[in-house]
């Protein structure tokens, strides 16, 4: 055993948790060996250690600078490409606006509960561990809902100027344009992400009394757990509001004009196409921006905290995202592709930029491990062979999730295929691959779990999420670039350009569903990375060391856990249905009393279809968002930390499959309709095979852009905030505190029925019991006047979907 200097010592024997991790630990050749606090790393301070992170952040902040000057030289278009593109980011902002409204209060109230909860019970015994929480959870918050909002304000203000690419200059240059677009939400996340928890990894080693420097780094890494909350809190919210919001929009304004009426995707005679629009950016954009920002400052703070206090293996995951950044900035010019292009030359056009930044990162890593682990270069080695590892699952989960939602192979085409029997084998058919897709994931999650726990534990798979995270600037890029490319298509429909321009943004929309659908995979793959090594960092911190599957109350936990996603699927599916039987109402009540806006010579009314999906998506957010954020508090409360880790074990597993196969059956559902379109499969457009092609769809709205998406994150946030309580719950056996876990198990019961009374209680939502809404007959895909057009009377709400 290695000799440790008598002030770590002492202060380590004076406190039991850090005088398990003494016992615990093999301190020879680390930090703690006194022998090595003169050498570097270990006679580093902690701004030192943070240093590398900080300036990596300025730089990627500085490059979504420059992307954003580069992207404001693309031209506009005309007036009235304008006037959509605005209506959109209005609506989008007005949207943001209201969600953040609310949000601002849930984060005040967790703010001052934090503040008295750790200065009343400071887990370091010192009275600021209140502050230091409370204030790590505003920073996290803050940045994340920042994050959310520069991608939005970026993304808007792309989608014109690539439809105005797409129509002077072609496919190459609207990609790039659209790409750069994406490119800035990227660099926005890990620019902040980063920035902010190299900062508050610093300011948190302040002020405590003593001087044992090691001790600190622990205790920081507590308080840095309430940085993750802030950030997955927002990330729920804000994904399960987006989610609702576009899926209720695209539903209602794909099954009324596409299914009812006949008419083009987009049609400007629509009332619900803005709408459709603008949930692009609030869902995909600001939410799926808030979802992998959480995850990669998560993945970061589980490292942190099964570093136990080593100074080396704290700074590893800071440097790591740090070189992750500037590869990804060198990855992001490889992107280029021509105007002949393919969607298999589209892909690889992305690919290139993946995988040089890949090769990238993993050169910088190997230069950080050879210096940071001198004297202990195996351990190091072994390290650097978790992240390479985290690398490949990364590339690797994104083929195959790219294999089983593009047209170009055979799963998706078997959809196509299904629809010349009806909607119903459509669905079937797709659920089916949905199902199967979730095969090789989880074998590649799984084998990346083994090999990081042979090579260097729990700390290697926490660090294998952050490999694979490294490169998020550029996977978040060609995710993000998706729904501009969508908005693009939508503003070339509107604004009634040529029909070139729309197959040009039709083949960018064509890729962005599949690179959306590998984001969705990679975001699921690295959840369960994190949520992982955030569960063992729970049970490290609450001194659990054997959890026995067969014990009732951690069985009772796991059963708990599997059930929650089944859940939370269930009510963000719910609330899409709901919303979207509002929206369909108010489209057919427009056609049938607006005169002149079938023929086309008047104007829908737009705001009130905007209106109606803000209203809903924010009001259906709460019960979703309730049980996410209180289920852990009140099992670890009132059951005891057992029972919590089993939950978090089955919420992982569950949530695991079920996000993998609603968002891979809703990306084949997607393409499947797109094959026809592009392709002309089957027929092409207008063919029952499209229109049944177009029900599946429909259906898959919100199974890969509402709920699939939004499991993701509960695990997440379930792993943080059972993280975030854990210091309270040390030691707790289990019933020994049952009556704190009533509190929350009461806001939950009173929170349930309060939202049933102002919000479920009628089926319908908002204007949905409109009288005078009527189902019109079909529009010619023209813009033409309408001869002989028969009106049904409305039909019941139960009857729209």
């Amino acid at each position: 055993m290695a000799t440790v200097d008598e002030g770590t010592r002492i202060f380590l024997g004076l406190d039991p948790k850090l005088q398990k991790i003494l016992d615990s630990y093999d301190l020879k050749d680390t930090c703690f060996d006194d022998n090595l606090k003169n050498d570097f790393p270990c006679n580093l301070n902690a701004i030192e250690a943070a240093s590398l992170g900080l300036a990596a952040s300025v730089l990627g902040l500085m490059m979504v600078f420059f992307l954003s000057a580069q992207l404001s030289k693309a031209p506009r278009g005309s007036d009235l490409m304008n006037k959509i593109s605005d209506q959109i980011k209005s609506g989008a902002r007005a949207f943001l606006v209201t969600e953040y409204k609310y949000l601002a209060g849930f984060v005040v109230v967790v703010f001052f509960a934090l503040l008295a909860l750790y200065s009343a019970d400071p887990p370091s015994g010192d009275e600021t561990d209140g502050i230091r929480y409370a204030a790590c959870f505003l920073a996290g918050a803050t940045l994340s809902a920042a994050a959310g909002w520069g991608g939005m304000s970026v993304a808007t203000d792309a989608n014109v100027r690539t439809t105005q690419a797409a129509e002077q200059h072609g496919l190459a240059v609207a990609l790039r344009v659209a790409f750069t677009g994406g490119a800035v939400m990227g660099f926005t996340v890990v620019g902040l992400g980063l920035f902010g928890i190299s900062l508050f990894f610093y300011l948190v080693t302040l002020g405590y009394p003593d001087d044992v420097f090691e001790a600190r780094l622990i205790y920081a890494a507590d308080s840095l757990a309430g940085f993750g909350f802030g950030a997955s809190s927002i990330a729920l919210f804000a994904r399960v509001a987006g989610g609702i919001y576009t899926k209720a929009a695209d539903v209602g304004a794909d099954l009324v004009g596409k299914v009812e009426m006949d008419i083009p995707e987009d049609d400007p005679r629509n009332p619900a196409v803005i709408a459709d629009n603008v949930g692009d950016n609030v869902g995909d954009v600001a939410g799926m921006g808030a979802d992998l920002f959480e995850s990669f400052v998560g993945s970061i703070i589980a490292a942190i905290t099964l570093a136990n206090g080593d100074l080396a293996l704290v700074m590893l995951p800071l440097w790591v995202a740090g070189v992750g950044i500037v590869a990804s900035m060198i990855g992001f010019f490889f992107v280029n592709a021509n105007d002949a292009a393919g969607q298999k030359e589209l892909m690889f056009a992305l690919h290139k930029g993946t995988i040089v930044s890949s090769i990238c990162v993993t050169g910088f890593t190997a230069i950080i491990v050879s210096q940071l682990f001198d004297g202990r270069e195996e351990e190091g080695w072994e390290i650097f062979g978790c992240i390479v590892i985290g690398l490949v699952a990364g590339v690797l989960i994104g083929q195959v999730t790219e294999y089983f939602t593009s047209y170009s192979y055979w799963p998706v085409q078997s959809i196509t295929d299904a629809g010349v029997t009806g909607p119903a084998t459509v669905i079937i058919q797709g659920l089916g691959i949905g199902m199967i897709s979730t095969v090789f994931p989880v074998l590649i999650i799984v084998a990346t779990i083994l090999g990081c726990n042979a090579l260097a534990d729990e700390y290697g798979i926490a660090m294998a999420a952050v490999g694979m995270l490294s490169t998020l600037g550029i996977t978040l890029a060609t995710d993000a670039y998706g729904p501009i490319a969508d908005n693009a298509g939508g503003i070339a429909e509107m604004a009634e350009l040529e029909e070139r321009v729309r197959d040009t943004t039709d083949a960018l929309d064509a890729l962005g569903n599949t690179t959306a659908a590998t984001g969705k995979g990679f975001a699921i793959g690295s959840a369960v990375l994190t949520a992982l090594s955030l569960l063992s960092a729970f049970k490290n911190k609450t001194n659990i060391d054997i959890v026995d599957i067969g014990e009732p109350i951690v069985l009772s936990g796991v059963l708990v856990g599997s059930m929650l996603p089944f859940l939370f699927a269930a009510l963000t599916m719910l609330s899409v249905q709901k919303a979207a039987g509002a929206i369909i109402i108010e489209v057919r009540r427009q056609f049938a009393e607006i005169p002149g806006l079938r023929e086309g010579t008047a104007e829908a009314d737009s705001d009130k279809c905007v209106a109606i999906s803000t209203q809903s998506s924010v009001e259906e957010m709460i019960l979703p968002g309730l049980y996410g954020v209180l289920s852990p508090i009140c099992v670890g409360f009132l059951i005891g930390p057992r029972c919590l880790t089993g939950m978090l074990a089955g919420s992982i597993a569950s949530g695991m499959m079920l996000a993998i196969m609603m968002a891979n059956a809703g990306g084949a559902w997607d393409n499947s309709k797109k094959y026809i379109e592009i392709e002309g499969a089957k027929g092409g457009k207008g063919t029952e095979t499209h229109k049944a092609c177009v029900v599946g769809d429909t259906v898959g709205d919100p199974f890969k852009d509402t709920s699939g998406p939004a499991l993701n994150i509960l695990i997440k946030l379930m792993s943080i905030i059972s993280l975030t309580i854990a210091p309270l719950m040390e030691g707790d056996d289990d019933w020994d505190v049952w009556y704190y876990g009533l509190i929350p198990l009461g806001i939950m019961v009173i929170g349930t029925y309060v939202v049933y009374r102002l919000f479920w209680r009628n089926m319908t939502d908002i204007t949905a019991d409109a009288p005078s809404a009527k189902k019109p007959g079909k529009l010619p895909s023209s813009r033409g006047p309408i001869d002989g057009v028969q009106e049904s009377g409305a039909a019941p709400l139960s009857n729209l979907i």
